[in-house]
């Protein structure tokens, strides 16, 4: 007797459904339950379509996926549609997916107990075999009423789904996400334990675990892949695997039950944690009440763990890259705390917050052998991996060169020539690639550094400065006001492998806080050199606490705080970029070693080289800071003029350097400004009567109209020219002229 005519005799149908061809192949049987004459048919995909209530075809369709991508069968109750559009009758559906170019290897059995026959593509060909029979419809009321698919559960279900969704994206650790699963609330069917493996070589190992007390994974803990134990084979065979009952387990998994019996659960899901087409891991889901696995609830565990998976590989990634970050973090920083005696030092460095978190920022602490020490700060163009592996090289070449012995000056040029190397371009033109398909991961784009180069003596506070294209330093003095300190300066590193870096020497008085940093704390947040010391000065002006750590937090507030945000600058749509800065502070009270009757509040000292002229317009603009709340504005347009005319006349008139001198004493509203401006020439200057259209010769008379008092003062070599201010109010000033009286 054929297989055929035992099915129709027990009223059941067969069918074979061609995704590929969208045909649906039907015995006689099978048409006569669809409502079709009982003879063999071959249909189209839309008039089988047309047969089935159109909730129950949603149903099958969510079946059949499912069943595809696990490789179990696929069972359904479909309700069988009448031209009338009545109920004709309920028909049970029990069917099995064929991967396209597998044989069909035969046999029917439970989903439980089903072992499938290979791999299967959810996105391939396939073909769905199975039968049909009919089935009496249960009586509303009655307990094997069947549960209507549009019902509550379903609702629930949705929900649930769309809050363990977005719970697991918003996890960003590991622990995070194994936390928000063990309190997912599945509808209907809680599972009362969770485990999840993750697979090391051919090693599994809890990775995390619910519901077990602590020490309960002990067993798993150096479990093989090829071990009799379900979590292995869903990770061998990349299969869910369900196990209705206690007696399911151990009939399958005879050396594996022990290991669960004596948690006391009656059913169990394995479910593999699959991201892009490899298994990362295994899913456990253990139930204390009896659970059947029928196809809504094994849709979603598999919805489950398939986002618990990709959470879990968004979670490792991260912590990767994080723990990438710190290494590269670390890595800029000083190995130790520097010591300096009578100094302090506060330092920081902030990533942008993108990608790696990682770039070309960096600062370093180095014990020269001079026994001073040098602070450096440097920022290398880009923010990623490859900005990142140049500031290594260019922080290990500059701390050589300068454990070598080499002043400011030379330590950078050496630095530039080592940097230009390392980013000569290699295969770039000024076009782009020089080879058609060439990618810029396949060759060493250009890039260039800035950096500043600082030798400290902490015993005089001597501060000698070479600077590559990097931003200036500000100095807070002791009374809080901020000036920004012109350097002279070369190119940035890397573009001029024969570059000069001259040395500017500063001191930093006792009470004064120096700030060095990259341009991210100047320019972040939409701001300009101009806009962005601004926002830097009303910090650094107006901090309270001497302790330098937290004025460096502060600073990084102004740029990353909440408000920091209502401070957008005018180039808003300016990437952000990494910071990095230091603050050095000379202890000491001010005005040490001054005379008792005097209250220094200001000072500060400059040098200007033969070569350097340019630089008396940045000098100009230092005793313009210096004066900044100077009562009377024609008295500090004075104290501009006369100063530029004594460096001038150092330059013109002498071979040597000029160094200025400028202090400011007394309290507000009565204060003295005394500016100095020495040089190494024994000659001293003299007055003469210039005529009408002599271009020269009228210094001395500037300093004798626009002065309180100057004067000239012999030194042992060289000499010192000088004037004096002293504040008035405007209404001091009316009705008087200022005099001029020769010291």
């Amino acid at each position: 007797m054929r297989t055929e005519d035992v099915l129709a005799a027990t009223a059941t149908g067969l069918w074979r459904w061609d995704n590929a061809s969208a045909t649906v192949t039907l015995d006689a049987e099978a048409a006569r339950l669809l409502g079709l004459p009982a003879e063999p048919v071959v249909l189209g995909e839309s008039a089988v379509r047309a047969r089935f209530h159109p909730v129950d075809w949603v149903e099958i369709n969510g079946v059949v996926n499912l069943a595809v991508a696990e490789g179990t069968l696929a069972e359904a109750r479909l309700r069988i549609m009448g031209e009338d559009g009545k109920v004709l009758r309920t028909v049970r559906s029990r069917s099995r997916p064929l991967q396209r170019g597998r044989p069909d290897r035969g046999g029917y059995e439970t989903a439980g107990a089903y072992e499938p026959a290979g791999d299967y593509d959810p996105a391939g060909d396939y073909e769905l075999v199975g039968t049909l029979q009919e089935v009496a419809e249960p009586q509303p009321g009655t307990s094997a009423a069947r549960t209507p698919v549009t019902g509550e559960w379903h609702r629930n279900r949705e929900a649930f789904l769309l809050d363990a969704g977005r719970a697991l994206a918003e996890a960003r650790s590991t622990s995070e996400v194994l936390r928000v699963a063990a309190g997912l609330s599945m509808p209907g069917f809680e599972p009362e334990g969770l485990a999840v493996f993750g697979v090391q070589g051919d090693r599994l190992s809890v990775i995390g675990h619910h519901g077990h007390q602590r020490g309960d994974e002990s067993p798993f803990l150096d479990m093989k892949r090829d071990a009799a134990y379900p979590a292995a084979e869903v990770v061998r065979t990349g299969r869910a695997v369900y196990l209705p009952t206690p007696d399911d387990y151990r009939r399958r998994y005879p050396s594996g039950w022990p290991l669960d019996a004596r948690f006391h659960r009656q059913s169990w899901a394995f479910l593999p944690l699959i991201v892009a087409g490899r298994t990362i891991g295994a899913w456990l889901a253990a139930f204390g009440q009896p659970v059947s696995f029928t196809p809504d609830e094994r849709a979603v565990l598999t919805t489950v763990a398939r986002m618990l998976a990709q959470a879990l590989s968004r979670a490792y990634l991260h912590e990767t890259e994080r723990e990438l970050s710190d290494g590269l973090q670390r890595s800029m920083m000083p190995a130790r705390k520097p010591d300096f005696p009578g100094m302090r030092v506060a330092a920081r460095y902030i990533p942008t917050g993108g990608g790696l978190q990682v770039g070309g920022d960096w600062y370093d602490v180095i014990a020269l052998p001079s026994g001073r020490t040098a602070l450096v700060i440097g920022d290398v163009q880009g923010h990623d991996v490859r900005a990142a592996g140049l500031m290594g090289q260019l922080r290990i070449a500059l701390r050589a060169y300068a454990t070598e012995g080499h002043h400011p000056d030379a330590v950078l040029s050496r630095a530039s020539r080592f940097f230009a190397g390392l980013t000569d371009g290699g295969g770039y033109d000024h076009d782009g690639p020089a080879f058609p398909h060439a990618s810029p991961h396949d060759s060493a784009d250009a890039r260039f550094a800035t950096c500043l180069y600082m030798e400290v003596d902490p015993v005089h506070g001597t501060l000698d400065i070479a600077r590559a294209g990097h931003p200036d330093p500000a100095i807070r003095l002791s009374d809080g006001t901020m000036l920004i300190r012109p350097t002279a300066g070369g190119l940035p590193l890397g573009i001029d492998p024969d570059s000069d870096y001259p040395t500017t020497r500063l001191i930093l008085e006792p009470g004064e806080t120096l700030l060095i940093c990259t341009d991210g704390l100047i320019e972040t947040g939409g701001h300009d050199l101009g806009t962005g010391w601004a926002r830097i000065r009303s910090i650094f002006e107006s901090h309270p606490d001497p302790d330098l750590e937290s004025l460096a937090d502060a600073l990084v507030r102004a740029v990353h705080g909440p408000s920091s945000h209502h401070t957008t600058g005018p180039l808003a749509d300016r990437r952000e970029d990494d910071i990095a800065l230091m603050l050095l502070c000379r202890e000491g009270d001010a005005g040490a070693g001054q005379r008792p009757d005097e209250d220094l509040v200001r000072r500060t000292v400059l040098t200007v080289a033969q070569a350097e002229s340019e630089r008396i317009a940045g000098i100009r603009q230092q005793l313009r800071e210096l004066l900044h709340d100077w009562t009377d504005p024609e008295q500090v347009h004075a104290a501009t003029l006369m100063l530029t005319e004594m460096v001038t006349n150092v330059l013109v008139h002498t071979d040597g350097d000029a160094l200025v001198v400028a202090e400011l004493t007394g309290s507000p509203g009565a204060r003295r400004l005394r500016v100095d401006v020495a040089d190494g020439s024994d000659e001293l200057p003299h007055r003469r009567q210039p005529g009408e259209l002599s271009a020269t010769g009228r210094g001395l008379l500037l300093m004798e109209e626009l002065s309180d008092t100057w004067g000239v003062d012999p030194r042992g070599e060289g000499k010192c020219i000088w004037f004096s201010l002293y504040e008035r109010t405007p209404e001091a000033l009316a009705g008087t002229g200022a005099t001029g009286t020769a010291g």
